[in-house]
């Protein structure tokens, strides 16, 4: 039976320092994703998201600190790094001199994969891409192009894929099926950290979350842990008439008047009750109309730990 390590990712100490800045781009991170989950990496431009992944890829030369990829050691075996790692880059850079299939099999050629363990139909199934396993890469659409990416990153069959911005420019029908796709793949068995800037992909697909900023990590937990950070909701009530200030019984509370007509209150979830706080209101001889309440969600726990930082 196949033993897997406990840990798809194992970095320790990484740094990297670009001369002639001066500022680490990474700073003595420390970093763990686990064997099969899908892990999100998420941060602000300029975080570091790029060079950690360029890192992991052996694109670009640490300064410092130890790198593990499928039990593997970046320094001692860059060749078994690079056989265990998948990564689709955010550019769509495809070879236009092949046609889908031979643009698979010559990747997976590149690897030593041999002709009878290659996977290039089952990808092409997979990424529904059999219509145009004949046709140039050159007249694919540029969603076409983007699922090719992942078949030629998967064509050695790596345990861990790294996708960097994968829906970026893409229209919502494919970003839904990519989403789908990424279930499937990670229900299989393959490891996939994912970065992205929609944060709503992120907390739908991934079970764990980092968030990098300015080189360092200001959150490292599961997306469940994360969301429960901010232990409060909003509440906005629509009333029946024109108000020019908050009552006075609400003000000690925290609401806000939101417009002529609405009133809003963000609240720790177990202060009091929606009851009461809407009791609250009506004593004020207001009618409510409507009522909306909005969990927090990912984008909330990113921008406060963010500005935080």
């Amino acid at each position: 039976m196949t033993q897997f390590p406990k840990n798809a990712i194992e970095i320790e100490g990484l740094t990297k320092f670009y001369a002639r800045s001066g500022v680490p781009a990474l700073d003595h991170i420390d970093l763990v994703v686990p064997q099969g989950s899908l892990f999100g990496l998420l941060g602000p431009n300029g975080a570091g998201k790029s060079t950690l992944i360029n890192v992991l890829g052996n694109l670009v030369l640490k300064t410092e600190g130890q790198v593990r990829i499928w039990d593997r050691d970046l320094d001692e075996d860059p060749r078994g790094v690079r056989s265990a790692l998948g990564i689709v880059p955010q550019e769509l850079n495809v070879d236009s001199f092949f046609t889908v299939r031979e643009l698979l099999e010559f990747q997976a050629g590149l690897y030593g994969v041999p002709k009878h363990e290659r996977i290039t139909d089952d990808l092409l199934t997979l990424l529904e891409l059999s219509s145009k396993a004949h046709t140039s890469t050159h007249a694919l659409s540029g969603g076409m192009k983007r699922r090719l990416m992942m078949a030629k990153a998967m064509a050695h069959r790596p345990p861990v894929l790294i996708l960097d911005e994968p829906t970026a420019g893409v229209d919502v029908d494919f970003r839904h099926a990519l989403w789908t796709q990424l279930r499937k793949l990670n229900e299989a068995g393959t490891t996939i950290v994912l970065t992205t800037h929609y944060l709503e992909e992120a907390q739908s697909l991934c079970d764990h979350i980092a968030i990098l900023h300015q080189g360092r990590f200001v959150a490292n937990d599961s997306t469940e842990h994360l969301l429960q950070q901010l232990d409060n909701k909003s509440l906005t009530v629509t009333v029946d008439r024109d108000l020019h200030d908050v009552p006075p019984n609400l003000r000690p509370h925290g609401w806000v008047l939101e417009n002529k007509r609405q009133l809003k209150l963000t609240r720790a979830a177990k202060t009091l009750s929606i009851g009461q706080m809407l009791l609250a209101v009506q004593v004020n001889g207001l009618n409510i109309l409507d009522i909306v309440t909005k969990e927090p969600d990912l984008e909330d726990v990113f921008f406060q730990l963010t500005k935080r930082a």
